[in-house]
């Protein structure tokens, strides 16, 4: 059988038309291959001053030119399911143009701008490191940065680290942290038509409910961003039929925690906040946040090439900077789309935001 050729990116098209030709590319976690076979077959035709490595289905383009300074870029390949939003179409609405279908915002319209300026940037004034990657939008643990920092290290090293999420063309620094705590409740379970033989575990969450309902979080400001830390139930499951008392219930918790709260600090809030109530309590999932890294002299100079203008805010989200904070390497999110509109079914990228960004990543590299 004679093997299906990649689909062929021309980075040197518009970056509208780049941007298009990516997403109609299918790559829903798990599918990326196609895609990364057309990011690896751009950069070896048309980047022969980068050192390309293929990685699984993670393609990595790389400078060796000995200077003092490294800048990693970096965007993911995959997206969550289509929701008949492929292929990608172009509109006009309320004056405003946009390119819509599932990853124009989450972010292939970020890898069309990183593969442009791949190719592009053949004498910064840095050495670069581009980073396009597989399995962001699931599992932590199936994520490809996870198995690159485990087993390549050195290929995520970098003074400065920029990773192409969507923040509208603007500067969101660093990200929250995260955790997920399970809540469980004991009773006894009876027959609901002799409750008080047996004692009710749903009814013994109320009172956990009560208190993360009265809550009131805490807004932290680092480095002049504003991070609004988050406590909510995410779900709650208990009983197991119409007529029985259930002696088990359960509530799953979600902690969005400010960068400056390490992952035992956020563990030990939520526990102090339940303290004195009959629950046990179980962290099964959590990531710590990224500090701002904008007084990098890297982040420096990346806002001044983006200019007065440019909106930074604090990343209200977990992203992947945090695993590049981890390594000890400044990170910011910067990318077009709104994320607002990341997973929706109307996802779309505004055609202004594909040129913004592209231009201000631009003035950063090309000098």
């Amino acid at each position: 059988m004679t093997a299906t050729a990649a689909p062929v990116l021309d980075p040197h098209a518009d970056i509208v038309e780049l941007t298009a030709a990516i997403v109609d590319i299918e790559s829903v976690s798990g599918n990326e291959k196609t895609l990364a076979d057309a990011v690896e077959q751009a950069l070896r035709t048309h980047a022969g001053h980068l050192t390309v490595i293929r990685d699984g289905d993670t393609v990595i383009a790389r400078t060796d030119r000995g200077l003092p300074q490294r800048v990693l870029l970096a965007g993911h390949l995959d997206t969550v399911p289509v929701a008949n939003n492929l292929p990608s179409m172009r509109r006009t609405r309320e004056g405003r143009e946009e390119l819509v279908g599932r990853g124009t915002c989450d972010m292939k319209g970020g890898v069309a701008v990183l593969l442009k300026l791949a190719v592009e940037a053949d004498a910064a004034p840095m050495d670069l490191t581009w980073i396009f990657y597989d399995h962001e939008e699931v599992a932590a643990a199936d994520n490809a940065l996870t198995r690159i920092a485990a087993e390549h290290p050195e290929h995520l090293a970098a003074d400065f680290a920029i990773l192409g999420e969507p923040t509208s063309a603007g500067v969101e620094g660093g990200c929250k942290g995260t955790m997920k705590l399970e809540v469980t409740a004991r009773g006894t379970a009876a027959h609901s038509a002799r409750d008080w033989v047996g004692d009710n575990a749903i009814h013994h969450l109320a009172p956990v409910l009560e208190r993360l309902a009265a809550y009131k979080a805490r807004r932290a400001v680092i480095d002049g961003l504003e991070y609004r830390e988050c406590l909510n139930a995410v779900s709650i499951s208990g009983g197991i039929a119409g007529n029985v008392i259930p002696d088990h219930a359960a509530l799953t918790v979600n902690y969005r925690f400010a960068p400056d709260t390490s992952l035992e600090q956020a563990e030990a809030h939520v526990r102090e906040l339940l303290a004195d109530l009959d629950v046990d309590i179980e962290v099964t999932d959590a990531a710590a946040g990224a500090l701002p890294g904008l007084s990098a002299p890297a982040a420096q100079d990346f806002l001044a090439a983006l200019g007065e203008d440019v909106a930074v805010e604090a990343k209200q989200g977990w992203t992947d900077v945090a695993r590049f904070s981890a390594l000890g390497t400044p990170a910011v999110n910067f990318g077009p789309g709104d994320p607002l509109l990341a997973h929706t079914d109307d996802e779309h990228v505004p055609l202004a935001d594909l040129e913004t960004a592209l231009i201000g990543l631009r003035r950063f590299l090309i000098r």
